[in-house]
């Protein structure tokens, strides 16, 4: 019979699990955000099983968005994976776990109380006040997040607040992530969520922070200043069209060559919103939404958002 181990961490080894984590756990401002959500957490005290911290079921959250685990997931990777449990603060042997439904109870406390809004904002308050977010222009964008096309599950039915739209040749059915990002930093600081079908241009002006003075949008945004939500002080700088920008002759005419070089500046302020988007598609895995409805997943997003700002 093989001899139980006393669980120690005889290993030395440091994995890629472990440095990620380790990074995080120094940029995240756990106390600040636990400070947000501690007035709407249940208190202890109370009869059956008492709640666990908050502080570990925030961080258990973001272990979630962070590996694409689903709530019976993450349960199950706290009881194999130590490193998870470091990060939770439940190393110790006599600590309880939390169940997928502990699990399932917080993400709800905090769709209900609308505390992902609120934890982009603060993240975004702290890096203002460090100086790295400066609000003088706005860079949007927005990247589709495909949803199950398939109708194998309870209902019988997709879910009714995805749409199928076309990028190019190809379709996709899901819904959209619209952002704005600070031209300077590229920090996040606004997202919203709709279906995969809602024009770029219809939630331009809705991703701007209100105190910025000019705008940057690619061709997707044309005719976003034009809209009855149009903010005067906001100047936009909108890519050309593509076929438009293919018929200059930048080599023999020079009004053409000018306006090739100030799309080349344009496009690289633009630049600054890939970021995100490969930070929470590639590094966090999110391509595909987790949970039916718009409002739940864009709360997810929020998070998300939030977290690749650090």
């Amino acid at each position: 019979m093989k001899q139980t181990s006393l669980g120690l961490p005889l290993s030395t080894k440091r994995t890629r699990k472990r440095e990620f984590l380790d990074s995080m756990d120094r940029v995240v401002p756990c106390r600040d955000l636990v400070a947000l959500i501690e007035p709407f957490a249940p208190e202890s005290g109370r009869r059956g099983q008492q709640p666990f911290a908050v502080e570990t079921l925030l961080r258990i959250h973001f272990m979630q968005q962070w590996f694409n685990l689903s709530d019976p997931a993450m349960e199950e990777a706290l009881h194999d994976v130590p490193v998870f449990r470091d990060f939770a603060g439940l190393s110790n042997w006599g600590d309880a776990l939390p169940s997928d439904s502990s699990i399932l109870r917080f993400r709800r406390l905090l769709e209900q109380h609308k505390l992902a809004d609120q934890i982009l904002a603060r993240v975004n308050e702290l890096l203002t006040g460090q100086g790295l977010m400066l609000k003088a222009g706005t860079v949007v964008d927005a990247t589709l997040i495909a949803a199950p096309s398939s109708t194998k599950n309870k209902d019988g039915k997709r879910d009714p607040e995805m749409h199928q739209s076309k990028k190019g040749n190809q379709w996709h059915f899901g819904m959209k992530a619209h952002i704005g990002v600070d031209a300077d930093s590229g920090l996040v600081h606004t997202v919203r969520g709709t279906a995969g079908n809602v024009n770029d241009a219809v939630e331009g002006n809705s991703l701007l922070h209100g105190q910025e003075k000019f705008a940057f949008g690619d061709a997707g945004y044309q005719g976003v200043d034009k809209r009855p939500d149009a903010k005067t002080q906001v100047r936009w700088h909108v890519a050309m069209r593509p076929g438009l920008r293919r018929a200059l002759e930048p080599a023999t005419n020079a009004a053409d060559a000018l306006t090739d070089k100030i799309e080349r500046i344009k496009a690289s302020v633009r630049a600054k919103v890939e970021h995100p988007f490969r930070v929470i598609k590639r590094q966090f895995g999110h391509v595909k939404v987790r949970y039916r409805g718009l409002a739940k997943n864009t709360a997810q997003l929020k998070v998300l958002f939030a977290l690749s700002n650090l």
